[in-house]
């Protein structure tokens, strides 16, 4: 088995790169060699800007061999093809989500890692930060009793307005469902365990939207998606949730998420970040108690971070594919649901991974 830092390549050098390569270059187990980009002058300004080695084409960066962990920050539609490539090149994949946009397609990817003996695992790890693991750890105390019924609410006007490029939200892969549903469906698992069946409702709100930043500002492009998505969410374990996403609200509303149990309701921080305390309000109790983020503090790639070091220790990861490709076939029945009005079971399940010790550190080396 390898040992030291996991050698990392970035595929992908848009705008998510930034974030991801100012921390995956911190952590001190991991060691990236190399950005990629089919525009490749994007590809060597974002390794010259965060001290990459190397700036190039993927083909390059799939030939390294000191490369152990592929990063793939394509668009949605790319991350099965990319995905693939870096397994038949012998590398484990850490994906951003969704992990495909078929059922077809996401088994095929996990099923050659598995045939390879390699990894698939993907975002969102913000449930992996110290706001969301804070409150799996309460829960999983017992602070709110059975967890059994939970709210999730994301409501915008749509990323339209501040994102340079924004077609790719609004297709095949995107809408609220497909982006923002990971980080909402994802949390729910965590708390309530695998979903069983869904029923969804939902539509577009504008038939075309209008780019509203960057060079391109005032092109009108079409809307092929719901943009605005109603799921009622059950659980194998009993249990139900109500999740709203939607990119159609004038008034913005992002990042709830409560869970309530038979003792009391945990308020939770935002799906979409990794810090946020968490708030329990216990029944007959005068005031809500609040906990602060206990815990890793770090940003996207975490779960990167966190694939690597279980594949030196030879253990199951936690932001692992199966869970992905879990969410995705929920979020693809919530579709299917709008489509065919009528509920939908949820054919796969997953086991749900335990908690990260709360002395889990991203930026202590154990490589």
């Amino acid at each position: 088995m390898s040992t030291g830092p996991v050698g990392v390549g970035v595929i992908g050098a848009g705008v998510i790169s930034d974030t991801y390569l100012e921390n995956l270059t911190a952590f001190p187990d991991l060691r990236v060699l190399a950005v990629a980009d089919l525009d490749l002058a994007r590809a060597a300004e974002q390794a010259e800007k965060h001290g990459v080695p190397q700036g190039g084409t993927v083909g390059e960066l799939l030939a390294d061999p000191e490369i152990e962990l592929v990063v793939n920050l394509t668009v949605p539609a790319a991350h099965v093809e990319v995905g693939l490539a870096a397994l038949g090149s012998g590398k484990s994949v850490w994906a951003e989500k969704p992990l495909a946009l078929d059922r077809e397609s996401a088994r095929k990817l996990l099923d050659r890692a598995r045939e390879k003996g390699l990894r698939v695992a993907s975002a969102p790890d913000t449930v992996l930060g110290a706001g969301l693991q804070t409150a799996r750890r309460a829960v999983d105390a017992g602070r709110i009793g059975e967890p059994r019924t939970a709210l999730a609410l994301f409501q915008t006007p749509g990323p339209e307005s501040w994102h340079p490029a924004p077609e790719f939200l609004f297709r095949a892969g995107g809408g609220p469902l497909l982006d923002m549903g990971p980080y909402y469906l994802t949390t729910l698992i965590q708390l309530l365990g695998p979903i069983a069946r869904v029923t969804g409702a939902g539509g577009r709100g504008r038939a075309t939207r209008v780019i509203g930043s960057g060079p391109r500002a005032g092109t009108e492009f079409p809307v092929s998606v719901p943009t605005t998505v109603t799921a009622l969410v059950e659980f194998t374990r009993g249990g139900s949730a109500q999740v709203v996403l939607s990119f159609d609200s004038a008034l913005t509303r992002t990042g709830f998420v409560e869970v309530s149990g038979s003792l009391g309701t945990a308020v939770l921080p935002d799906p979409n970040r990794f810090d946020g305390g968490t708030r329990l309000h216990a029944f007959g109790a005068p005031e809500p108690e609040e906990l602060a983020a206990s815990g890793p503090a770090a940003a996207r790639g975490t779960g990167a971070l966190e694939l690597a070091r279980a594949i030196r220790a030879g253990v199951p990861e936690r932001a692992s594919g199966e869970l992905a490709y879990h969410v995705l076939d929920a979020m693809l029945a919530v579709d299917e649901s709008i489509t065919w009005g009528r509920t939908v079971e949820v054919e796969s399940t997953v086991e749900v991974p335990p908690a990260l010790p709360e002395a889990w550190d991203p930026y202590t080396a154990t490589l």
